[in-house]
């Protein structure tokens, strides 16, 4: 069951959403990249045996950014469609970052790797998430 709210009230909290979550989605980027970065530096290889090669640093961008984006497309239905947006989206994203530790735990790859994957996508989760669920409870006058 939807809250009753009128269509303009609905497309202006759409469109904050939308940005919140451009925003989001970018800083999540930059932030994963520049601590994927420094793993690096100090000595982390991110080589995951099942593809054979190192994850590259672009990767760690555009796969943060295509995930915040389904995330955030995931939000925008659930301010559509749900009562309590808000709640539900931060049941629905701490399940699905609890869901995304578990590849990295089963690659196969050096201890180091697989706990600087694990904290990447915390980190992605910790700047994504918070600003999403604060747009989803943010009114508008």
């Amino acid at each position: 069951m939807t809250a009753a709210v009128p269509a303009a009230g609905r497309t202006a909290r759409t469109r904050r959403l939308a940005g919140v979550g451009l925003l989001a989605t970018l800083a999540a980027m930059v932030v994963t990249t520049v601590a994927a970065a420094l793993a690096r530096a100090v000595g982390v290889d991110f080589a995951v045996p099942a593809g054979g090669e190192a994850i590259p640093l672009p990767g760690f961008a555009v796969v943060t950014g295509f995930f915040s984006v389904v995330g955030v497309v995931i939000a925008a239905a659930l301010l559509r469609w749900s009562a309590r947006p808000a709640e539900r989206f931060l049941w629905t994203a701490v399940s699905l970052t609890a869901i995304s530790l578990v590849p990295p735990l089963l690659c196969g790859a050096n201890a180091a790797t697989v706990a600087a994957l694990v904290g990447l996508h915390l980190v992605a989760a910790a700047v994504l998430v918070p600003a999403v669920a604060w747009s989803l409870r943010a009114r508008v006058d």
